[in-house]
């Protein structure tokens, strides 16, 4: 709280104050007080005045920078009415009383909210739950009859588990470390699941696919599977129409390893590069799918915030895209080795 602010608050008393003042100088004019002794107890009033303004400044100062000071430390900030100081101004227990009761709306609130999300994440989980099982069933049958047919069927088949899992690994995504366990992973064996994951999709399109991923890290398996899927299939979604390749390998340096998905597609325009993490955004090259939803990317994003992953994305239009997972390592543990 500044000087002006202070003066322009209690603007109405001062003003009172000085009219006062001159009121009682005109009344001891009058009744024949000598000039001295008038002059004396104006100024002894106006110090008065001045002593109960500086005191009053220095006490609202502290009080709302300490009230300033418990917002900043706290999280919760909807919980500030019942944090703040004890005040022995009626004004100030007034507001907050009534700051605690707006809180308290707020909580209420707030926990409906969460409530209600809760409830239709479990839905979604079950929901996903519930429908791997005729999947699994489609997968089965196909699986059985290897033609043509059968082979599109199991193709399209992997389209809806995707979707079904982006669906449960979206709903998931705000309480990763629910369904976290770090561990050491091979990421040769992790690509090389995820390439075959997708063979049909990759065969149809006559996509040369490889995976050169001699380092290990540690992390969480299935959520690292999950993402390298996404990023295979976008690459594999936007792939070029000569002679399409999908690269998977990792590289090594003193602040970590790298996966680095590596395509020759269509690659992305300079404008869409730094949005292609945002939710819901599409692009230029996703405008022209038709089914495209701007997801993909997003919560591979999401995730690997989560996980302390950093994904970053170069690309070159028209002459392909990598995409690359860092995983950090520890300083300490680099000498060591």
């Amino acid at each position: 709280m500044s000087v002006a602010d202070f003066i322009k608050d209690r603007i109405f008393m001062l003003m009172l104050q000085v009219s006062g003042m001159a009121a009682l100088a005109v009344f001891l004019h009058a009744t024949g007080y000598p000039k001295g002794y008038c002059i004396l107890i104006l100024i002894c009033q106006g110090l008065a005045v001045f002593l109960w303004a500086v005191c009053q400044y220095i006490q609202r100062s502290r009080y709302f920078a300490q009230v300033s000071r418990i917002l900043e430390q706290t999280d919760q900030t909807y919980l500030l009415g019942e944090l703040m100081p004890v005040s022995f101004r009626l004004e100030d227990q007034l507001y907050q009383q009534l700051m605690r009761r707006s809180n308290r709306a707020v909580i209420e609130k707030i926990r409906r909210i969460e409530d209600e999300k809760t409830e239709y994440r479990e839905y979604i989980e079950s929901w996903v739950h519930e429908i791997k099982a005729p999947i699994m069933s489609i997968s089965l049958i196909c699986e059985q009859q290897k033609d043509d047919r059968m082979r599109r069927i199991l193709m399209e088949n992997g389209k809806v588990e995707n979707y079904a899992d982006m669906a449960l690994y979206y709903a998931r995504s705000d309480e990763v470390y629910k369904d976290y366990l770090i561990r050491e992973t091979k990421l040769q064996q992790t690509a090389e699941e995820a390439l075959l994951k997708n063979k049909y999709y990759l065969i149809q399109n006559r996509i040369e696919a490889s995976a050169d991923c001699t380092h290990t890290v540690f992390t969480d398996v299935k959520w690292i599977f999950f993402i390298l899927n996404q990023l295979i299939l976008n690459a594999a979604k936007y792939r070029c129409e000569v002679r399409p390749r999908i690269r998977i390998y990792t590289e090594q340096d003193m602040h970590g390893v790298s996966l680095v998905v590596a395509d020759n597609g269509m690659g992305i325009c300079e404008q869409d590069l730094p949005r292609i993490f945002e939710k819901g955004f599409t692009g230029a090259n996703g405008r022209k799918q038709e089914r495209a939803t701007g997801m993909g990317l997003y919560l591979c994003k999401k995730l690997c915030t989560k996980m302390g992953i950093k994904i970053l994305a170069e690309s070159w239009e028209g002459a392909g895209t990598k995409m690359i997972l860092r995983f950090p390592v520890s300083t300490y543990m680099w000498k060591l080795e």
